[in-house]
């Protein structure tokens, strides 16, 4: 069983995996010197919307963005919204500030007009998380986060009991955890781990067509798509609200 394997990430501190890929391109790499700066997280203190966009309204976070694609779809959907996003992968955040800059990955500028309501931080979400005061998120997302699908790399998956207890803390009572993902040995592991959680979340499920088909509002990305439509993975997406 291992959702029982000791250790998770809120034990480990410390980031697993690549840190960075590929050489940034010249624009990329104008991106994270001029635009990341301006819209990171602030060093230290607690983080709150007053704090990072200088007004309340709802809070959401998104734990390892990946290429920013959903980020930034819910951050157009929602522009009263404030989104902060987590990402230890540099080339996920340089695509990502393509997309709240309005721009494109072939370079191309103003073919949307620019994101104002994200906040980004290139490192461990979990650092974040911490700061932000108990009760203040709306939305939190985990959206096809790495797998480990070794057993004695169980205790490196966000989805685990430190994170998930984490998690819970942070949502506001009625605020919503989403989780995806397109691995058999994550969902299992998953639905254990979420299984003892049921005093903390309500699992916002009537029938398998809930978690079979991506819910309204919920932006596809790139590597759902190509887990689907390239490698022929089928696709879990789970709601849960707040107790």
């Amino acid at each position: 069983m291992t959702a029982h394997k000791p250790g998770d990430p809120t034990t480990l501190n410390r980031l697993y995996g690549r840190s960075k890929g590929k050489p940034l391109r010249a624009g990329q790499q104008g991106l994270v010197d001029d635009l990341l700066p301006k819209i990171a997280m602030p060093a230290e203190g607690p983080i709150t919307s007053q704090v990072l966009f200088g007004d309340d309204r709802p809070l959401h976070f998104e734990i390892g963005f990946g290429g920013g694609e959903h980020m930034a779809g819910r951050a157009d959907m929602l522009p009263d919204h404030g989104f902060i996003g987590a990402e230890p992968f540099l080339n996920g955040v340089a695509q990502a500030l393509l997309h709240v800059s309005g721009g494109s990955p072939e370079g191309r500028g103003g073919e949307h007009p620019p994101i104002g309501n994200v906040r980004i931080h290139h490192g461990d979400a979990l650092e974040v998380l911490a700061r932000i005061p108990d009760g203040s998120l709306s939305f939190v997302y985990l959206l096809h986060p790495d797998p480990w699908p070794k057993a004695r790399h169980a205790k490196r998956r966000m989805m685990n009991e430190g994170p998930v207890n984490m998690i819970a803390a942070k949502l506001r009572p009625g605020g919503e955890f989403r989780f995806g993902t397109d691995h058999a040995v994550y969902l299992r592991h998953a639905l254990m781990v979420m299984q003892r959680h049921t005093d903390q979340f309500e699992w916002l499920c009537d029938k398998p067509g809930d978690f079979q088909v991506r819910p309204g509002g919920w932006p596809e990305t790139r590597y759902e798509n190509k887990a689907r439509t390239v490698y022929g993975h089928e696709v879990w997406y789970f709601r849960y609200r707040r107790r």
